[in-house]
């Protein structure tokens, strides 16, 4: 059955909460609890290219928006 391409897709969201940010002051957290603080500095810096832009910028828009919630059931896993 194809995804439907207005809901988030799982498979993003599961990445959040698995994936370490892998250089800088966080190196080695999880992206989903890397501080707003940090995303709102990166986004005026620039994410950068590839996955890890992607994912950056996908966890700044679900914080900055309040949607952390989405993240809740996953992260109970």
């Amino acid at each position: 059955m194809p995804q439907n391409p207005l809901l988030p897709d799982p498979n993003i969201l599961l990445d959040l909460i698995k994936t370490q940010m892998p250089y800088g002051k966080y190196k080695g957290k999880l992206l989903c609890d890397i501080p707003v603080h940090y995303l709102e500095w990166y986004h005026g810096k620039g994410f950068p290219a590839g996955k890890l832009g992607m994912q950056l910028s996908t966890i700044y828009e679900i914080k900055i928006n309040g949607l952390e919630k989405l993240l809740w059931p996953l992260k109970k896993k």
